[in-house]
């Protein structure tokens, strides 16, 4: 029988008595029921009382303890450095590893000093000739002193943001339009790194500038085809210079050659020249003393060579007769070819006689061979 069925005598397994329905027992009703039989035990009890509460409390005592030193331990990464402050003052920098420090006293806080971060910035600004740019910089920084970085300034990024924002603006501000826009554009970076390494290093902020980016630098809006039409022809400017530098590598080389050739063909011409002259001066030297003592026959001996020089490359001669207006032409050349045509035909027919077989009396044949015959005779005469 259930006990709340009628008849069941009110068996509430609750224990209510007095037939109220109440829901289960609260939790701090029963650990202060706990927590007094305890203290009962122990005012009462005598001496086993007071040990069974002393076990008690030590026992969660302990555990506190272990819980504590437990708690207590922690991991530095690698590329990480701990700052380590005891009752909220700095006490030391721990390497990486696994570390302790007790809870509640020490507080530990990681630092990144490996990895490379970067802060950007961008914005409209006027330069100094009057005009409106909007330009847009990434600077890339690192942490080499965790202390310096968590105490030396409240926010460090935030303030690293904002010198980067006054760096920019003073150097665009003092820089005109076409410098931000076109060819100087690597000087306003540069500018623009030294401009912010002056700013924060009153500081001391614990951070080293890796590098600084010119992402982006824009005209306004209405002026922007014309100034990107200027950017594209000097980018086409420095191409063709490029260009022109490259060809000039490629062509000097082969000039300095021509030029030694050339130099070295004047110099053979040169040697030359002065050897004939010189020739031409020591056979002028010898024919001078002949030309003294016989000058009629010396003229002539030097007429005749001379013309034998001459007409010794053609093959017309004009012979000019004595006591007479009549001249004579002897046509050598044609003379010549009928010679030379007549010796090739005598040299044919004899090929032919040569290969013809002949036969003698007694119907054998001869030995064609040229060389035969005179073998024979040498045979002969005994040679």
């Amino acid at each position: 029988m259930a006990w709340n069925e009628p008849g069941g005598n009110n068996n509430d397994p609750w224990k209510n008595r007095g037939g109220k329905e109440q829901g289960p027992p609260d939790l701090d009703d029963v650990f202060k029921n706990l927590f007094g039989k305890f203290g009962k035990s122990g005012g009462n009890g005598g001496g086993s009382g007071k040990s069974l509460g002393g076990i008690g409390a030590g026992i969660l005592v302990g555990l506190l303890v272990v819980i504590w030193f437990i708690s207590g331990f922690y991991t530095i990464r690698e590329a990480e450095r701990g700052v380590v402050l005891r009752f909220g003052e700095y006490y030391q920098q721990v390497e990486p590893g696994l570390r302790w420090a007790p809870t509640f006293v020490d507080t530990v806080i990681p630092v990144d000093v490996q990895s490379i971060r970067d802060q950007s910035s961008s914005g409209s600004m006027l330069t100094e000739d009057e005009n409106v740019v909007s330009v847009q910089m990434e600077m890339q920084f690192r942490v080499v002193d965790p202390y310096r970085w968590t105490f030396a300034v409240e926010s460090p990024e935030q303030s690293l943001s904002q010198s980067l924002d006054s760096a920019i603006r003073y150097v665009v501000g003092h820089s005109k339009m076409d410098d931000v826009l076109t060819d100087g554009r690597e000087v306003t970076r540069q500018r623009v790194w030294e401009e912010l390494q002056g700013i924060i290093e009153p500081y001391n902020m614990g951070v080293s500038i890796i590098d600084m980016n010119f992402r982006d630098a824009r005209p306004p809006e209405q002026v922007k085809d014309a100034f990107d039409d200027a950017i594209a022809a000097q980018e086409d400017q420095q191409r063709f210079i490029r260009e022109a530098e490259a060809y000039a590598r490629e062509i000097e080389p082969r000039a300095r050659g021509q030029v030694n050739r050339m130099n070295e063909e004047a110099q053979a011409y040169k040697e030359q020249v002065t050897l004939e002259a010189q020739g031409e001066v020591a056979r002028f030297n010898e024919l001078l003393p002949q030309y003294e003592r016989a000058p009629q026959v010396t003229r002539e001996r030097i007429y005749l060579e001379t013309m034998e020089e001459v007409l010794s490359s053609t093959s017309k001669i004009m012979v000019d007769s004595k006591g007479g207006n009549n001249m004579m032409y002897l046509p050598l050349d044609k003379i010549m070819e009928r010679q030379q045509s007549t010796t090739k035909a005598r040299s044919r027919n004899t090929l032919e006689g040569l290969q013809a077989p002949v036969t003698d009396a007694e119907g054998r044949s001869r030995n064609s061979s040229p060389t035969s015959g005179l073998r024979g005779d040498s045979y002969r005469e005994g040679r």
